[in-house]
């Protein structure tokens, strides 16, 4: 392997990688990294080429790699979010599509100055809100679930169904001549309807086939995820050789039968899935962008720069507006899904093929359309994704960004802990199954769940809540550590605790497994039951604000006060654990949540 091949991929991966922890460390959008890094690698400096270096397989690559994609995005697509979304999904899917292409294509036409043909290519493709950019944004935006359902089943249905209309207008332009109506109607369309059920049945019949394997006990777990990964890439394969656009389809309906047909286990194959996806997705957004080239982007022209602010800030939101009249939809709910609609992969995949092949057809402005689709694909990512949250903010349609904090377990000492939270202006949230455990934080104003959080719905109810950090508090210490385990992916392991199960129990060999629970609350020594008595003693939880006068008391390891919670209001929450390498020191002007013995005098 040559040196070249060797420094490309290390630039590729390494500055991938890159972009994606500075995206969230200091919480940017990744997808405009990413197409910064690729704009760096390929137009600017000219060190990657990713067309001419694999060759003709770059774009078949590129193909199984938005297979995998939308696979994983399928998997996320459960029926049951359509509960309080269905009418939204089905007006942004089925009404909102055909109205954007004529919109779209029009613009094209009038203001982009390319002829009919390629005008309606370039609608046919800017139909699509990829799922490469969609996903990435909504992980990091905390929309409200209902607005995050409509971006994210618009993004991940439209795809391949945005791909199919493409390849639809692109055969009936490539028509030779003397091919009419006949030719359409009796050909063309029957099999594009013919090849779409035929990759739907296959992606049910592959799902089901996979279900009966695993309640039988038939799959070993370490082949799940390569099974299922290898299945999704042959019905792309399948679904292509009878049409191209009809493999994403069969990809995209294999993900959302597996989730729908609740098989057990799945969980953990999606988050797998999702790791993988965050790679593919970060290498493929610097290659795509870096094959272009400095020739392509010279054609960029006033017409195209006109043309993309019509489609930004004309096209989708009157095709939007259009789409939803007389729906429920609330108007900030149709302005936020009018302006945010970022392009990715696919519509770059699809505009420099079709493109080409209009162009040595003879159609007049052909060229036009690659670099049109591409000034539309930059602008979206770049205007979408800086914005999103800020107007989600401003729409109220975003849960609260401040960090806010959910206890599992309704009990004497924790209900004390929720309330003396809340009543420092944090956000809380106390979780049980028991309605008549809640009552006592209910009366006191803090916001309750009743639901198992290890159930579906329990752990879906949680997710809809704005919560940052988790502490199970029930007296149970396996069931603390199921708990923790089960959530830490949605919370972050860093940010999962439960009470002490016992010194004797957190021996790092012996004692329970730290991958099966959470980080220890306190010290080692504080256990359920020492809080339980303490409580019943009158101890109490309480809001200490930290002034220059009792911060030194408050550090005190002779100190009786039982620090819990750091709360910077607004700003920061540090839950405090013996197992954190660096201990929370509290900092004037910060408020600390103690718990504090009867009649101390804690000013």
């Amino acid at each position: 392997m040559s040196e070249s091949i060797l420094l490309s991929i290390f630039c590729v991966l390494g500055g991938s990688m890159l972009a994606q922890w500075s995206a969230w460390r200091f919480r940017l959008p990744a997808i405009v990294l990413l197409f910064s890094l690729g704009l760096l690698y390929g137009p600017v400096l000219k060190i990657l080429h990713p067309s001419v270096m694999i060759g003709s397989a770059f774009h078949p690559l590129v193909s199984l790699a938005v297979a995998l994609i939308v696979f994983e995005g399928g998997l996320v697509l459960d029926f049951r979010q359509l509960k309080e979304a269905g009418e939204g999904v089905i007006r942004l899917t089925l009404v909102a599509l055909p109205i954007n292409l004529l919109l779209g294509s029009m613009a094209a036409h009038y203001i982009g100055g390319m002829g009919w043909g390629p005008a309606f290519l370039f609608g046919s493709i800017i139909v699509v809100t990829g799922p490469t950019v969609v996903l990435p944004l909504l992980r990091h935006a905390k929309l409200q679930p209902k607005v995050a359902a409509f971006l994210r089943w618009e993004a991940i249905v439209n795809d391949p169904v945005g791909a199919i209309l493409a390849t639809l207008v692109l055969e009936v332009l490539l028509m030779r001549p003397g091919e009419g109506s006949g030719t359409f109607f009796g050909f063309i369309l029957p099999h594009m309807l013919a090849s779409a059920g035929l990759t739907i049945g296959l992606g049910i019949g592959a799902a089901l086939g996979v279900r009966w394997l695993l309640v039988r006990d038939l799959m070993p777990e370490v082949l799940k995820s390569s099974i299922l990964i290898t299945i999704a890439l042959i019905l792309f394969a399948l679904g292509t050789l009878t049409m191209d656009g009809a493999g994403l389809i069969a990809s995209t309906v294999f993900g959302m039968a597996l989730v729908n047909l609740r098989i057990p286990g799945m969980a953990e194959i999606q988050r797998m899935k999702e790791s993988l996806v965050v790679l593919i997705v970060s290498v493929l957004f610097v290659l795509l962008t870096a094959d272009l080239q400095r020739e392509q982007l010279s054609n960029l022209s006033w017409s195209i720069g006109a043309l993309t602010l019509v489609v930004l800030f004309l096209v989708r939101p009157l095709g939007i507006l259009l789409a939803t009249m007389g729906s429920s939809l609330s108007w900030a709910e149709r302005i936020f899904v009018g302006w945010i609609a970022p392009r990715g992969i696919v519509a770059a995949a699809v505009a420099g093929i079709a493109g080409m092949r209009l162009q040595d057809a003879g159609y007049p402005g052909a060229g036009l359309v690659m670099p049109a689709v591409f000034a539309v694909i930059a602008s979206t990512m770049i205007l979408h994704g800086f914005s999103l949250r800020p107007l989600g903010r401003k729409l109220k349609l975003t849960l609260s960004d401040e960090p806010a904090l959910a206890i599992v377990g309704a009990n004497v000492w924790s209900t004390g802990l929720a309330i003396a939270v809340h009543r420092a202006g944090a956000p809380v949230v106390l979780v049980d199954n028991s309605a008549s455990d809640l009552r006592a934080a209910a009366q006191a104003g803090v916001p309750v769940l009743r639901a198992e959080v290890l159930s579906e719905e329990g752990a879906e109810s949680l997710e809809e809540r704005p919560g940052d950090y988790l502490i199970s508090a029930t007296p149970d210490a396996i069931y603390n550590g199921l708990v923790c385990a089960h959530l830490a992916p949605h919370f972050g392991r860093q940010r999962v605790y439960q009470v002490s199960p016992g010194i004797a129990r957190l021996d790092l060999y012996r004692g329970l497994s730290r991958d099966a629970r959470g980080k220890v609350l306190g010290e080692p020594s504080w256990n359920f039951t020492l809080l339980e008595t303490l409580v019943r003693e009158g101890w109490q939880f309480q809001g200490v604000n930290v002034t220059a006068d009792n911060r030194d008391m408050l550090l005190k390891e002779s100190s009786n006060l039982l620090v819990f919670l750091v709360l910077d209001k607004g700003i920061s929450m540090t839950v405090v654990s013996a197992e954190d390498e660096r201990p929370a020191l509290p900092e004037v002007g910060q408020c600390v949540i103690a718990l504090v013995p009867p009649a101390e005098d804690i000013l």
